[in-house]
């Protein structure tokens, strides 16, 4: 994440392929994985990766199955806070969206009013990307399969914010969900893991892109010691009018 020749850390003010979403990504920054008791930890500031002197002492000794990194872009009118960067988590899950719902909040305010109050009252902020985790998480607490709850998500957001860009990451402990609406998603298999990213993070061999419109799922058996992915597709992008 941040030794890598286009790394987390290079992505936040040289980023190759925003889509129109903005030039650098200093709106914040989070890391997050899963300690050895099985639950997710984060580490989340506001501003730029690179001003954080502590961040590469405190990663160094981290050994997870399952990492999550990401830098913030922020949309205009929406607040710069450490509450607003990704990833997002609760006891099983790390989540993040990279992209904007358009016409925010009347756009999604179907989905807020499928919350319970309290949800809502307790959205780490008042941005796109936290209702659609919160409205993730009641979901899978509810018993919904990841990968069935993460197209549906996207699906419904689409039909009601058009153009909104929604690549969504859910990681747990032995499954990621992945997908690619209208930004950049890149994944290779080095080895026994699979690396998922925005932008290919090196010049190695084997960096695939998704398709836009793509799902990507990957699996890692209980021991960690192997990860197969496939992808598949939420839509053609010619479709989308009609989703």
């Amino acid at each position: 994440m941040l030794h890598a020749p286009h790394s987390l850390a290079v992505q936040s003010y040289a980023p190759k392929d925003m889509r129109g979403g903005g030039t650098v990504n200093v709106d914040g920054f989070g890391i997050g994985w899963f300690a050895d008791d099985g639950y997710p930890t984060r580490y989340r500031r506001v501003g730029p990766i690179w001003t954080d002197p502590a961040l590469e002492r405190l990663l160094h000794p981290v050994r997870s199955g399952a990492f999550l990194g990401a830098v913030r872009s922020g949309t205009v009118g929406m607040p710069v806070t450490e509450g607003a960067c990704a990833p997002f988590a609760d006891d099983d899950w790390l989540f993040s969206h990279n992209g904007v719902v358009l016409g925010w909040p009347e756009s999604v305010a179907g989905l807020a009013e499928e919350l319970p109050v309290v949800d809502l009252l307790r959205l780490d902020a008042p941005t796109d990307s936290a209702l659609l985790w919160a409205w993730l998480r009641h979901a899978l607490r509810g018993g919904a399969h990841p990968v069935d709850t993460v197209t549906e998500l996207v699906r419904r957001v689409a039909a009601t914010a058009r153009g909104a860009r929604l690549n969504l990451l859910l990681v747990g402990r032995t499954v990621l969900v992945a997908t690619a609406w209208s930004h950049s998603l890149w994944v290779r298999s080095p080895g026994a893991g699979v690396l998922v990213a925005s932008e290919p993070c090196d010049e190695e061999p084997g960096w695939r892109p998704v398709p836009d419109g793509g799902l990507l799922v990957a699996h890692t058996t209980d021991d960690g010691a192997s990860t197969t992915y496939e992808v598949g597709k939420i839509a053609q992008p010619e479709e989308r009018s009609q989703v």
